[in-house]
């Protein structure tokens, strides 16, 4: 798998087109600044040399952190692992030969940046996905059924710990705005105790894709 690819960087303001060079591989122990970048999101983001606009780069690529053991596969949505042939086998055939790795997929940089965050605190991606699930209905429980729906449609992101005791930050867009919530850190042990008790919340073998439809399963 080559460390470099080119891709062409097409302006969403004024349509001017450049190629790119784009990371294949970000392997942050090679070179630990670029986790800074991926966790800032400027890794992905390119400024129009002729208009300023700042665009974000949408490719695919791994992310590899081998002191977290924790490997996380961009595939940006709409493309399907048919079309990059046998790479996902060739990935998990490398995976499987480094016990005790965290495999991911997923589909947008939001989610890598999440993932991210969520494995440099030493935290479970499962247990907070059920967080935000939680949190989300909790929210909505004492709102009409509309406003019910829009909190569990809204897309909740891990935004780290905050305070003495560890509060969980979620930021989700909610009537053209970012709102921000904290959730006790209780709720985090509470969910760690449920995924540990029922073994049927599985994350699946190789790069399983953890995320809101993974754990609506498990609500259903």
């Amino acid at each position: 798998m080559a460390l470099i690819n080119q891709i062409t960087g097409k302006c969403s303001n004024c349509s001017f087109s450049e190629p790119l060079s784009t990371y294949a591989l970000i392997n942050v122990a090679s070179d630990p600044s670029l986790k800074e970048k991926v966790k800032n999101g400027s890794l992905f983001l390119w400024e129009c040399p002729r208009c300023g606009q700042v665009n974000l780069m949408v490719y695919e690529t791994l992310y590899h952190d081998p002191q977290k053991k924790l490997m996380l596969w961009l595939l940006p949505e709409g493309r399907g692992a048919e079309e990059l042939g046998d790479l996902l086998g060739r990935l998990e055939d490398i995976a499987s030969s480094l016990p005790g790795y965290t495999l991911r997929k997923v589909g947008d940089v939001g989610s890598l940046i999440e993932k991210v965050k969520i494995h440099d605190l030493d935290l479970e991606d499962t247990v907070i996905e059920m967080c935000k699930y939680i949190t989300a209905m909790e929210l909505g429980e004492k709102e009409s059924p509309e406003a019910q729906n829009k909190f569990m449609e809204a897309t909740f992101r891990f935004n780290g710990l905050d305070g003495p005791d560890n509060d969980l930050v979620f930021t989700f867009p909610m009537d053209g705005q970012m709102q921000s919530v904290h959730t006790g850190f209780n709720v985090y042990e509470d969910c760690a105790g449920i995924i540990s008790r029922n073994p049927s919340v599985k994350t699946g073998e190789g790069f399983a894709q953890i995320d809101r439809t993974w754990v609506k399963k498990f609500f259903m």
